[in-house]
């Protein structure tokens, strides 16, 4: 994962941005499948992300039965592109390492469609997230 400062400002050709979107990504039926295995299977695959893709992956956290994602990205990346991005590859790549997850899940689906975000900045306070 990348070491970003709270108050670095990253600036593009056109723009300057203090951007971090925390996003939280519900386990399906929030069963507790989040081992050890898998989350190291998470943070591997975040990191393929980032260097695959212009997303800086910052700080992955999980619960049990959910994921919590710091990332950054210029704002002309849409949110929506991150969030299929990494829910995509990242539940691929569960299932391919792991097939036994997808037979305890209601439907295969291993994250529920839905997901919450909230943008962490200059004036947001670190401490909380």
């Amino acid at each position: 994962m990348a070491d970003q400062r709270e108050d670095e400002v990253c600036k593009g050709a056109h723009c300057a941005w203090h951007i971090h979107y925390h996003i939280v990504f519900p386990v399906n039926c929030r069963k507790a499948l989040l081992d050890e295995g898998v989350i190291a299977m998470i943070q591997d695959t975040a990191a393929e992300i980032a260097a695959r893709f212009p997303i800086e992956m910052e700080v992955i956290g999980t619960g049990t039965n959910h994921i919590h994602l710091l990332c950054s990205a210029h704002p002309k990346i849409a949110l929506g592109w991150i969030v299929q991005i990494f829910k995509r590859l990242t539940v691929r790549e569960i299932f391919r390492r792991k097939p036994a997850v997808k037979r305890v899940l209601w439907g295969g689906e291993f994250l529920t469609d839905g997901y919450n975000v909230a943008t962490v900045g200059a004036r947001a306070n670190w401490q909380t997230v």
